[in-house]
């Protein structure tokens, strides 16, 4: 199918988040010199490792394309011409009806004598969304490293989180280069320092503070991003998650309704706003883990930072799965039911939509660190 949707891929590739757009075209223009990322391909189909990769919201006519009842779905585009974005590309859904053939008509059969990356577009799927410290933090679980390069945050959301990380790291700008010279502009390029993973002269003052070797020391500023990152996305979240909700909660359902369905109606919002405020509560409270071990740093005890950092990124499956779904359910109600227009749906709609997003917020329980036990 070619994709009249995306409207214009390079518009995509400029503002998309980086919780909804896995860029691999971005990563093979900017990186495709670094020996790691040929290395440690994301994809082995060299096609596929040009993609672009999104979780789609499926509008009314695209249901039809699945066998089960979701509602959103993992969309692969191969654009025409990597070169030339306007040019649109080529789409399809991840294990939607017809799949294998449609993969093996972009790609060519030769896909099929490997399963893995087929595998690897499974494993994203199952995802709610592509954030890339939960989606490392989950390939990694299933056997699956590819390079670092290919789990940057977009160019859109470290625009907007920039100021956000600059005034969480000041403090320790201020320890780091308490040498008396003034220069304003260090904070700034620290902060671009650490979201790009960059390790040169201007970071070695930050590095020898964590006591962390150059390795060690790529690896845990990743992971501080990751923390930064969520933290950012939970404050940017918070005042769209309480509209919504108080939304849900309020809007009258359309034309004649069951008293059945009033019923099970206001038993499921109630169930909601519970299970919203509960996974809102579980993201706070792992992030006060890192907001304590960033405090011993400050005082004096980079190692337990620094044990935190390279210790705790089993965190980011939890953290990404929750953020993940409350995010989806303000994105997927905010496209049903656009800013400023009252919501007109009716009370088996309503209670179809409210069901899924309570189902959306059950979780598997899994078992933390030690390390975090002990805190």
């Amino acid at each position: 199918m070619t994709d009249s949707s995306v409207r214009n891929l390079a518009q995509l590739e400029e503002s998309a988040s980086t919780a909804r757009v896995l860029n691999l075209l971005r990563v093979h223009k900017r990186r495709s010199h670094d020996p790691a990322w040929s290395a440690r391909p994301f994809f082995k189909n060299p096609m596929l490792n040009k993609s672009l990769i999104l979780k789609h919201r499926l509008r009314r006519n695209e249901g039809e394309l699945f066998f089960d009842a979701r509602r959103t779905a993992t969309k692969v585009i191969i654009p025409i011409d990597g070169q030339d974005l306007k040019l649109g590309g080529r789409y399809l859904f991840v294990n939607q009806i017809n799949y294998d053939s449609m993969l093996s008509d972009y790609l060519g059969d030769s896909w099929r004598a490997d399963q893995s990356d087929r595998d690897l577009l499974g494993l994203i799927d199952r995802l709610p969304s592509l954030d890339p410290f939960l989606l490392r933090e989950q390939l990694r679980r299933h056997g699956r490293d590819p390079a670092r390069c290919y789990f940057d945050i977009s160019d859109a959301d470290m625009t907007r989180m920039f100021g956000f990380v600059e005034r969480e790291v000041q403090k320790l700008i201020d320890l780091c280069y308490a040498d008396g010279t003034k220069d304003e502009r260090r904070g700034s390029r620290l902060v671009s320092k650490i979201l790009s993973a960059t390790v040169d002269a201007e970071t070695e003052p930050l590095r020898l503070t964590l006591r962390l070797e150059k390795p060690e020391y790529q690896e845990g500023v990743f992971c501080w991003k990751g923390f930064l990152y969520y933290k950012w996305t939970l404050r940017e979240a918070m005042p769209d998650v309480a509209r919504v909700a108080d939304i849900i909660c309020a809007v009258r359902p359309r034309g004649e309704t069951d008293p059945e369905t009033i019923a099970r109606l206001r038993k499921t919002r109630a169930t909601l706003q519970a299970a919203i405020r509960a996974t809102l509560d579980e993201a706070e409270a792992s992030l006060r883990h890192y907001d304590g071990a960033f405090r011993n740093l400050i005082a004096g005890r980079p190692q337990a930072f620094r044990d935190f950092l390279l210790d705790a990124p089993a965190m980011f499956c939890e953290l990404g799965e929750r953020l993940g779904a409350v995010t989806h359910i303000v994105s997927f109600w905010n496209f049903r039911f656009p800013s400023g227009r009252a919501p007109i749906v009716t009370g088996p709609e309503l209670l179809d939509i409210v069901t899924d997003f309570e189902e959306s917020l059950v979780f598997v329980k899994r078992e933390r660190p030690e390390y975090l036990l002990a805190n």
